[in-house]
């Protein structure tokens, strides 16, 4: 495991990522693992709970790593080469294209809010008041995303994200794969011996 995480941290930083924001990152994960490790102390041998709170941190790490060093769409267009089901797909990219327009939505929101003298007053409470601030923002969210989708069956939206770029596999794509495919079997082959 100790080798995984040198070759994860030698990755984050040869990405120039920072490491430590990273790490702490990947840790968000130990408190949820923790649990299971201490049912599985309780339940079973003493390395499997150990393991699983190392392999879950180790995962987090090589997930936020893919997640930084790559672009959403070509993670779904590999996904979807890989045969992820496509409706799964779909949402994925809907759902990280309107999260901007919803969080856009907010932020005009939280200025006109702002410029009217804020939230509330003597007779609403601020559970009522944000009630309100979020059928709203549902609302105005609803009729942009119905806006948006009737332009993009007017444009021929098929049901497929289009890439303007094609993805081709250049040389440092074929270094990379080879080292991802070595050097984790040669820590595997080197620990069983």
């Amino acid at each position: 495991m100790a080798a995984y995480f040198i070759l994860l941290c030698s990755s984050v930083i040869l990405a120039r990522l920072p490491l430590r924001a990273i790490l702490l990152r990947a840790a968000v994960v130990l408190p949820f693992s923790a649990t299971f490790a201490c049912v599985a102390l309780l339940s079973g041998p003493p390395e499997r709970a150990i393991g699983i709170p190392v392999k879950s941190f180790l995962s987090a790490l090589a997930v936020l790593l893919v997640v930084a060093t790559t672009p959403l769409p070509q993670i779904l267009r590999a996904l979807e080469s890989l045969g992820a089901p496509r409706m799964v797909l779909l949402v994925v990219q809907f759902l990280y294209r309107y999260l901007f327009v919803i969080f856009e939505q907010a932020q005009h929101m939280r200025l006109a809010a702002k410029c009217r003298g804020g939230f509330g007053g003597a007779h609403r409470s601020k559970f009522a008041a944000a009630a309100g601030v979020l059928a709203v923002l549902f609302r105005r969210s609803y009729e942009r995303a119905e806006g948006t989708h009737q332009a993009m069956l007017a444009r021929g939206f098929d049901g497929h994200f289009r890439l303007l770029t094609s993805g081709r596999v250049d040389g440092a794509d074929v270094v990379f794969l080879t080292a991802a495919v070595v050097l984790p079997l040669a820590f595997r082959i080197g620990a069983g011996l």
